[in-house]
C-alpha cells in the first residue's frame, strides 16, 4: 500500500508501525510547531532520510488529487489542527487516529476532558475519515487504564504507546479492518477548552484545584490575581485548616508562591506572567 502521512512527532509510532508492515510512505504532511506537543522536527527527520515530499502548509483538494494521481492508496492521520478535505471520491482509503474511545469524545482536544471527569480508562481509535469531525465508521480502538494522579502528559504518553499498538495491528490486516468498520452511534462531542475553561478556582477544595492544573499541565492553566494572570503549569498541593480567603496568596519565593483554597493551599511551582506580573521586577 502506498500511503501519505499527516501527523506530527508525538505520533511518530504510528508512522512507523505502518512501514514496518510494509506500506510505502510517498509524503508527508505537517504543520508549523505552535508549541512543545505538536512538535515536526522527527517526522521530518525522517521523511527526509526517505527522500519523501513535505508539505507545513494546510491540505487542499489539489493536493490530495496530486497524491491519487501519484497512485496514493491511502491517506493516514495522526495529529493535525486543519479540517482534512473530502477524501472518499478521490483516493480508496483515508483514516484519522483519534485520542478518543469513539464515540465518546469527538473533538478537537479531549485530553484535558478526561482527567477532569476522573475516568479510570481512555483509549485511541481509529475511523474512516469524513466531512463530518471524528465521526466516521470505526476499524478498531486500544484501550488502556488510567491511574490516580493522572495528568496531561501521562495521559499523552499512554495515547502514543496505545497508538502505536493500534496502528500495528490495522496496517498489518487493513482491509479486514477497514470492510468491518462499525458506524458511531450516540456520540459525544468536547469542545475545545477556552480560556475561562482554563482558569483556575480557588473556592474548590484543594483535590479538585490540582486536577485542574493536572489537566491542563504543560498545555498551560490559568490562576487570576486582581487584574494579573499567570500561566500555570506545575502545582502541588495539601489539606490544611486555615482563615484565609480562598484565592489570597500566603506565600511568595521567588517564583514559588502559595495561595489559598477552601481547604488548603495550592503551591504554583511552575509559572509564568501573562499579564502584568505579581512578582516585583
Amino acid at each position: 500500500m502506498r500511503f501519505a502521512i499527516v501527523t506530527i512527532d508525538r505520533y511518530m509510532g504510528i508512522f512507523q508501525a505502518f512501514m514496518d508492515a510494509g506500506w510505502q510512505p510517498i509524503k508527508l504532511f505537517t504543520g508549523a510547531s505552535k508549541n512543545e506537543f505538536d512538535t515536526q522536527q522527527q517526522v521530518i527527520a525522517e521523511a527526509e532520510r526517505r527522500s519523501l515530499d513535505i508539505q507545513l502548509s494546510r491540505i487542499t483538494e489539489n493536493d490530495i488529487m496530486a497524491l491519487r494521481a501519484q497512485g496514493c492508496d491511502a491517506l493516514v492521520v495522526a495529529g493535525y489542527s486543519w479540517k482534512i478535505p473530502d477524501t472518499r471520491q478521490i483516493l480508496p482509503y483515508a483514516v484519522n487516529f483519534h485520542p478518543s474511545p469513539l464515540p465518546i469524545g469527538r473533538g478537537p482536544y479531549p485530553m484535558p476532558q478526561v482527567i477532569l471527569e476522573d475516568r479510570d480508562n481512555w483509549a485511541i481509535s481509529c475511523h474512516k475519515l469524513v466531512p463530518e469531525l471524528d465521526a466516521g465508521d470505526i476499524l478498531s480502538s486500544e484501550s488502556f487504564p488510567l491511574s490516580d494522579g493522572e495528568c496531561h502528559e501521562s495521559l499523552d504518553l499512554k495515547i502514543q504507546i496505545a497508538g502505536t499498538r493500534l496502528a500495528k495491528k490495522i496496517a498489518d490486516n487493513f482491509h479486514t479492518y477497514w470492510d468491518q468498520a462499525i458506524p458511531q452511534n450516540n456520540a459525544t462531542y468536547w469542545k475545545k477548552a477556552s480560556e475561562d475553561d482554563r482558569l483556575i478556582d480557588f473556592a474548590q477544595p484543594i483535590d479538585l484545584v490540582l486536577r485542574h492544573i493536572r489537566a491542563y499541565g504543560m498545555t498551560e492553566s490559568f490562576a487570576k490575581f486582581g487584574e494579573s494572570i499567570l500561566v500555570v503549569k506545575r502545582a502541588i498541593g495539601w489539606q490544611e485548616p486555615h482563615s484565609f480567603p480562598p484565592g489570597q496568596i500566603v506565600h511568595l519565593n521567588q517564583r514559588k508562591l502559595v495561595v489559598a483554597v477552601q481547604d488548603g493551599f495550592v503551591g504554583f511551582l511552575d509559572i509564568a506572567p501573562l499579564s502584568s506580573s505579581i512578582f516585583r521586577t
